[in-house]
C-alpha cells in the first residue's frame, strides 16, 4: 500500500520543532509534527506540586528578536511574564559568601570579584593586538583578551549557568561568535562594542528575563495549539529513507507501525537522535553529529522557610565557580523572580547539579542527589532548618557542548546534507545556541530553508 503523503514533516516537538512546524504551516498546505513524548515542548515541562510551580527543564528564557517576531505572528506576546526587578541582582559564590555581579562598567571598579591587578588587566583590553580566535577555546580567547582572573571568576561560572560546561573545552567561535567577530573586525572587544552601539540598529530583543504565568510547559502547549493539526504524540520515527524524490518515514505509534511520505523533512531533535536517523542516508553527516557531546543536568527544587536561610535568597540566584569544589553548579531563587511560584510564606529554590563538572551525579539515587544539593545549599546560603525536596529531574543529554571544532563540524554537516539529502533541514539547540530563544530561531530558519517565502 502507498504511504500517506504530506508537504512537510517535523520530527521533534520541542521548541525548535514547534517553531519549524508553525512556520512551515504558514507556507504549505499540510504539515505533520511527530514526537515520542506524551506532550509538546521537549524539555519545557512544568509540574504544580503542593502550591509550588516546578520547572523540570529551563526555568527562565530570554526573548531575542527572532522569538519576539515569532510570538507576535502567533499573537502570544502577552502569554509571557517578565521577571520582577529583583532579577537584576545576580551573585557568585566566592570565598565563602555571595558576591553581587556588577552590571555596569562602573560597578567593576568596586567589586571584590577581581583584584586590583585583575581590574587593570580588564582596562588594558583596548590596547591589546588582534588575535585569531577561530580555533581557540573560550578560556583561551577571553583569557587572552580579558585576563585569566576574569575567566576563572566570572566567565567560567557564567558558562556553568548557560552550558553546564567547561570554558577550557567550549569553543569561542561557537559560544561567543559576536565577540569573536568584534575582535576580527575592530581588534578590541570594548572598542568594537562601542562602535556597534553607535552604528546600525538591530531588531530589538525583549529586555530582562521571562517565563509564563503557569510555567514554560503550559506556554509550549499554547504554542502547539496554533497548529492546524495537533502533534502526533507518542509516535517514534524509526527510520528515514529517500523514496522517489520524497522522504519516507517508518513510524511506530499508538495505532501501530505505519509509513509516511513527505516532500520536506525537518529533524528537530538532539544531535545524537538526528545522527541515528541520518546514519542510513548520509553516514558522513551522521558521524559528524555523533561527535557533539552533551552535558547532563540534575534539577532539585526545594521549598524552604525564608527565615531558615542565614544568607537571604534575594535576586536571580547564584552560580558556583569550579574552584569552590561543590557539586552544586548554581541555584535560582524562583519565588523571587515570578509571583505565585511558592505558597505564601515559603520560598522556592531550584538547585542545578551535574554538568561536565560532576557528570556521574545524573546516575545517583534520588537520596544521594538530594544530599549533595542540601550540602551545597548549606555551604552557600546556610541552612538553619531542613529544606523540603520537591522533585528530582534528570536530563542525561541536557545541553550541547560546542567545542573548538564545532563550527567546522556543522559546516561539514550542512555541506553533506545539501549534496546528499535534498529537502531535509536540521533544527535544535546544538546548531546556533543552547537557549530556548536560539533553539526556536533554528526552527524558524529550518522552515525558511525548506519553504522560502
Amino acid at each position: 500500500m502507498s504511504a500517506p503523503e504530506v508537504a512537510a514533516t517535523v520530527v521533534g516537538a520541542g521548541v525548535a520543532g514547534l517553531a519549524a512546524a508553525l512556520e512551515l504551516q504558514r507556507r504549505l498546505s499540510d504539515v505533520v509534527l511527530i514526537d515520542a513524548s506524551d506532550r509538546p515542548g521537549g524539555v519545557m515541562r512544568t509540574d504544580h506540586i503542593g502550591g509550588y510551580v516546578i520547572e523540570r527543564g529551563p526555568n527562565t528564557i530570554q526573548v531575542k528578536a527572532p522569538m519576539a517576531a515569532f510570538l507576535a505572528r502567533l499573537g502570544l506576546e502577552r502569554v509571557l511574564l517578565r521577571a520582577q526587578p529583583a532579577s537584576r541582582l545576580r551573585s557568585l559564590y566566592l570565598d565563602g559568601r555571595l558576591v553581587p555581579v556588577p552590571s555596569t562598567a562602573l560597578g567593576l571598579v568596586g567589586t571584590p570579584l577581581f583584584s586590583l591587578r585583575g581590574k587593570l588587566r580588564l582596562l588594558a583590553e583596548p590596547l591589546l593586538p588582534r588575535g585569531d580566535a577561530a580555533a581557540e577555546s573560550v578560556a583561551e580567547f577571553l583569557g587572552r583578551r580579558l585576563g585569566r582572573e576574569s575567566v576563572e571568576r566570572m566567565i567560567g561560572p557564567f558558562l556553568t549557568g548557560v552550558y553546564a560546561g567547561d570554558e577550557r573545552e567550549l569553543g569561542a567561535a561557537s559560544v561567543f561568535p559576536a565577540l569573536v567577530e568584534l575582535e576580527r573586525r575592530h581588534r578590541s572587544l570594548a572598542l568594537g562594542a562601542l562602535w556597534r552601539r553607535m552604528g546600525r540598529r538591530r531588531a530589538p530583543d525583549w529586555p530582562g528575563t521571562w517565563s509564563a504565568r503557569q510555567g514554560l510547559g503550559p506556554f509550549a502547549r499554547r504554542v502547539a495549539e496554533r497548529l492546524r493539526e495537533p502533534p502526533a504524540l507518542g509516535s517514534r520515527v524509526r527510520s528515514i529513507a529517500r523514496d522517489a524524490g520524497h522522504w519516507r518515514l517508518e513510524v511506530s505509534g499508538p495505532g501501530g507501525p505505519h509509513a509516511l511520505r513527505s516532500e520536506r523533512l525537518v529533524l528537530a531533535t538532539s544531535a545524537p537522535a538526528a545522527a541515528a536517523l541520518l546514519a542510513g542516508v548520509c553516514a558522513a553527516a551522521a558521524e559528524a553529529l555523533s561527535g557533539i557531546a552533551y552535558a547532563p543536568i540534575v534539577g532539585v527544587p526545594f521549598g524552604v522557610d525564608p527565615a531558615s536561610l542565614r544568607t537571604p535568597a534575594r535576586g536571580f540566584g547564584f552560580l558556583v565557580p569550579r574552584s569552590a569544589g561543590l557539586d552544586l553548579l548554581g541555584c535560582l531563587f524562583m519565588s523571587e523572580l515570578f509571583p505565585g511560584r511558592a505558597p505564601e510564606g515559603r520560598a522556592l529554590l531550584h538547585c542545578i547539579l551535574g554538568g561536565t563538572r560532576s557528570p556521574d551525579l545524573v546516575g545517583l539515587p534520588d537520596d544521594d542527589v538530594v544530599k549533595r544539593a542540601v550540602e551545597g545549599l548549606d555551604r552557600t546560603l546556610g541552612l538553619a532548618g531542613e529544606p523540603r525536596p520537591l522533585a528530582v529531574t534528570r536530563w542525561p543529554l541536557a545541553i550541547p557542548q560546542p567545542d573548538r571544532h564545532h563550527a567546522a563540524r556543522l559546516a561539514e554537516v550542512r555541506r553533506r546534507l545539501a549534496a546528499e539529502c535534498p529537502g531535509l533541514a536540521l533544527a535544535g539547540a546544538y546548531l546556533g545556541g543552547v537557549a530556548v530563544s536560539d533553539a526556536l530561531a533554528s526552527g524558524v530558519a529550518a522552515a525558511a530553508e525548506l519553504a522560502p517565502v
